[in-house]
């Protein structure tokens, strides 16, 4: 192999990333500055002092095209638009049923059931993006936690682990994935299929998940979430649920003091007219028109209004009643001075001021027993509210109440759960059988979770990270900065004189290595595209096809286990499990070893080296 010799523009290149490589794990700056920060470096120094593209006989050079293309990269539009399929899933709800389904095994044998849903987790992980089953499967591990009487931190970095270890399977598992098969693509090399690396993935999965079940729990601190600290996810509201004719409620008794329907509430009182019946209710069957008043968490209630709509029904001071549609859960303090202090929630008419219906109250001092509508306001009382978007935002410019901005939870949309299970399904089937490309399956799919209901257009941009997006454009950048400027064959060419005489074998042992280190330090996605071109001009020098190597480029920059920023699953249960730096290096350091002798020992027998 010819390699260049070494110019300044190649060693500017080389500064460049090592800056942006420092900014990035360092994290003084938002993500979305670096890589703006690097892409408006790039250009500059390529405007100034232009270089022509290697082996390109038509005077070329590495424009202003060539490096922002990578805004434009079918790798990068099929990461969004799968960001978009995933939303669409989570907003309506659609996995929601199984999900209480695992949740109802958790209660007979929550060890079991621990490894099932990892093994769940690492399934859908080879289908759907990351993220959104890490995001749905955080309340499910609080579950299990809680069922083993332990705290979150022993649970949710094997989520975090397992959703990773999952995304090596298949070609639109991570993205890291369809990142480093675009860049191949863009070097001559032949498209990557669907299952084209499933078996050695497979492989590294089972021996991780062995170590995520049986061995990381035990290498990590048990510690209570700050998370539930600060927000209370443990404390009780009042709240009220008409019995209406049709109800599941309806014909329901007490078991041992607690109504089956009810799973995580505890019943107060059951109004029937003028009557209160009082605890244990062993001799009381439910009829319509009773009122159930009820204790529960938040997350209590918001699983119950997808089983009750009548929850939301509460028809407070006499309004219409809320529904479930399009909106969102969110509480509010009343204000010390707020007029509505000492009056019932009967007289106070707040759904027809605001549009919000109260779901529930919650007071510090004590438990209040009684109709809910009943109950006076004091300052410094909590109301759990449900109502349109745009009318709970409202209540940010209100005197009553306070909003607790953070505490907005979008709720999903079950109307449409069926549309997105089949939109998802036909995504899968259609990339999985190569009937189109990924990036086609992938935006018609976000087009019809957007056309069918499923999500509406903001909620369809929400969905898209920008900082995946400007991250990916800034990687491809600088791919296309070392591939320009000679500086990847430069890289290939000194890793082989260092370890001249070596085999295959070893130089892939030793470039996984090095991949599985920067990937923890940069990011998944980075890596894989800056070193893509570096491992296929290593294969091309020793003679030999470069599916081995671009295999061992995927799965090297999936071994993002050792630090948070390695990926953004890390991030996301990071606060859930109360996690710092060093729990992620305790906990994912000999998880990367693990995978790379486990390759190491693999990829010669299965590539033939």
């Amino acid at each position: 192999m010819m390699v260049m010799e070494p110019s300044w523009q190649m060693w500017a290149t080389f500064a460049l990333i090592a800056g942006a490589i420092v900014l990035y794990a360092t994290e003084r700056f938002p993500l979305e500055q670096t890589s703006l920060a690097l892409l408006a470096a790039l250009l500059l120094l390529f405007h100034f002092a232009p270089v022509a593209l290697p082996g390109d006989i038509s005077g070329q050079r590495l424009d202003a095209r060539r490096l922002l293309a990578g805004f434009g990269d079918p790798a990068l539009i099929a990461v969004l638009a799968l960001m978009v399929v995933g939303q669409g899933l989570i907003r309506t709800g659609a996995l929601d049923e199984a999900i209480r389904f695992m949740s109802r095994r958790f209660q007979r044998r929550p060890g079991l059931s621990l490894i099932v849903a990892l093994t769940v987790v690492a399934a859908l992980s080879a289908f759907i993006n990351n993220t959104p089953i890490v995001v749905i499967f955080i309340p499910v591990m609080a579950t299990i936690a809680e069922r083993l009487h332990r705290g979150p931190s022993r649970l949710m970095m094997p989520l975090s682990f397992a959703a990773i270890l999952g995304g090596t399977v298949t070609l639109i598992g991570s993205s890291t994935n369809l990142l480093v098969a675009g860049a191949a693509a863009g070097m001559g090399q032949p498209a990557i299929e669907f299952f084209d690396f499933a078996m050695p993935g497979v492989v590294l999965a089972i021996v991780g998940l062995v170590y995520v079940f049986f061995i990381l729990p035990h290498l990590l601190h048990e510690r209570a979430s700050l998370a539930s600290e600060i927000t209370g996810d443990g404390k009780q509201f009042i709240a009220q649920i008409a019995v209406r004719p049709g109800s599941p409620l309806v014909g329901q008794t007490a078991v041992a003091g607690m109504i089956p329907q009810l799973q995580g509430m505890t019943v107060r009182l059951i109004q029937r007219g003028a009557e209160s019946h009082l605890p244990p209710f062993e001799d009381v069957l439910l009829r319509p028109g009773d009122t159930v008043v009820v204790a529960a968490t938040r997350a209590v209630l918001a699983e119950a209004l997808a089983r009750m709509p009548e929850l939301a029904d509460a028809k407070d001071e006499g309004g219409e009643s809320g529904g479930v549609g399009d909106s969102l859960l969110a509480e509010a303090m009343v204000t010390p001075a707020s007029r509505v202090i000492g009056r019932s929630l009967r007289l106070v008419g707040f759904h027809y001021h605001t549009g919000c219906v109260i779901l529930g109250v919650q007071r510090r001092s004590r438990m209040m027993r009684g109709r809910m509508e009943d109950i006076r306001l004091e300052a410094g009382d909590v109301l759990l509210l449900l109502g349109p978007r745009d009318r709970v935002t409202n209540l940010r410019f209100s005197r009553e109440v306070l909003l607790i901005e953070w505490s907005a939870l979008e709720l999903p949309s079950r109307l449409h759960a069926k549309r997105a299970l089949g939109l998802f399904a036909a995504v899968v089937a259609a990339a999985a059988t190569g009937l189109v490309p990924i990036v086609v399956a992938a935006l018609a799919g976000a087009l019809g979770m957007i056309m069918l209901g499923c999500l509406n257009i903001n909620q369809a941009a929400r969905a898209v990270d920008r900082q995946v997006a400007f991250l990916v454009a800034a990687a491809l950048a600088m791919g296309s900065a070392l591939q320009g400027t000679g500086g990847a064959a430069y890289l290939a060419q000194h890793m082989i004189s260092a370890m001249a005489g070596q085999s295959p074998a070893v130089l892939l042992s030793a470039l996984f290595a090095l991949v599985a280190v920067m990937t923890n330090v940069l990011s998944n996605a980075a890596t894989a595209v800056l070193f893509t071109p570096i491992a296929i001009n290593t294969a091309l020098s020793l003679g030999v096809a470069p599916t081995a190597f671009i295999h061992a480029i995927i799965f090297a920059a999936n071994c993002s286990f050792a630090t948070p920023m390695g990926y953004q699953t890390n991030l996301l249960v990071m606060g859930p499990g109360h996690y710092k730096f060093s729990d992620y290096l305790r906990g994912g350091a000999p998880l990367v070893v693990l995978i790379w002798l486990a390759f190491s020992l693999f990829a010669p027998w299965y590539y033939g080296f």
